[in-house]
């Protein structure tokens, strides 16, 4: 909700050419929520689904610092001030995301990594490393 308000801050302002990070970031949270809602991540073993968030949290976080100090030392007019505004607490929310996912993140790869090629063998089961 706070990308689409940035990006309709950014179409209203002078510095419309920083429209596209937020609606970009839209649209890739809104994908997230929907794929975990409709349960793709438990679908599709082999897609790292914790690291694409956490990928996402790291460069939104980023790019929403960028173009809000951009923003808000270029232009003057009170749209992009407020997206300017609006830009740093979205970078405070996905950098509170990108330590929530982080801890997610450690607690998935703590997992996958208990299946050790030698754990495999002493069961009898013959690895294929994704060829068939």
């Amino acid at each position: 909700v706070l990308s689409f308000i940035i990006f309709i801050c950014y179409i209203a302002s002078q510095a419309a050419a920083f429209m596209m990070a937020p609606l970009l970031e839209f649209l890739l949270a809104l994908f997230l929520f929907f794929a975990y809602a409709s349960k793709l991540n438990e679908k599709f073993k082999g897609f790292y689904w914790p690291l694409t968030d956490f990928l996402r949290c790291v460069t939104a976080a980023i790019i929403y610092f960028a173009i809000s100090i951009a923003a808000v030392s270029k232009h003057s007019d009170g749209a992009s001030k407020a997206a300017g505004v609006f830009g740093f607490i979205a970078t405070i929310v996905y950098a509170i995301d990108f330590y929530i996912t982080f801890n997610d993140l450690v607690t998935f790869l703590k997992q996958g990594s208990s299946d050790s090629p030698e754990g495999r063998k002493s069961e009898g089961k013959i690895p294929h490393f994704g060829y068939k």
